[in-house]
């Protein structure tokens, strides 16, 4: 190392995959064992520290409160894993990330994560969650550009199609199925044609 790069000052936060990254790993899966493992009353910081062999100081110093980091945890579990299916088609891309978005978030694990990210204050947790939705619908579009098909908006298919499908989801008795979402497909589809 030069004697440059030695005398700069390290900028100050946690080092990326760092022992923070390694604490908050830990965490994360102390909180997820304990949800596999049954009754919601049984996570608690004390429970979830000791199972991650951490202090209950270290979980409130980092997210405040249980439902700061439950809704971490959740949000962590909303993040894609990948870029959504290649059908062949504009329709069919979108058809099948909605579908599939529809049957994760009506499922009870999905409904307890909607319920935990929008169980905190603030707009950090639902900004993020957002972020995701926009982020997979126009890598559905640019595939679909890339294939000379014409789309819709990102904003017009949240607006359309996944607001009244959350608004069931969260709000009503009933869960929105795959007809639900081809119908409101087809309207938006059809009202810009």
């Amino acid at each position: 190392m030069n004697d440059i790069a030695a005398s700069q000052p390290r900028p100050a936060g946690p080092r990326p995959g760092g022992r923070s990254a390694r604490v908050q790993a830990a965490i994360h899966q102390a909180v997820h064992e304990l949800q596999a493992e049954g009754a919601r009353e049984a996570l608690t910081v004390p429970a979830i520290a000791a199972r991650a062999g951490v202090t209950p100081s270290t979980i409130y110093r980092r997210w405040g409160d249980l439902s700061q980091l439950l809704a971490d945890v959740a949000v962590e579990q909303l993040r894609p894993e990948g870029l959504p299916a290649d059908t062949g088609t504009y329709r069919g891309d979108l058809f099948t990330w909605l579908e599939q978005y529809r049957d994760e978030m009506s499922s009870g694990p999905g409904r307890t994560m909607l319920r935990d990210v929008l169980g905190v204050q603030g707009r950090e947790s639902t900004g993020k969650c957002a972020f995701y939705c926009t982020q997979q619908l126009d890598a559905i579009n640019a595939r679909a550009i890339a294939r000379d098909e014409p789309t819709l908006a990102t904003q017009d298919i949240l607006d359309s199609v996944v607001a009244p499908m959350m608004y069931r989801i969260l709000f009503t008795a009933g869960t929105p199925d795959a007809n639900d979402v081809g119908s409101w497909l087809d309207a938006l589809m059809t009202r810009n044609t």
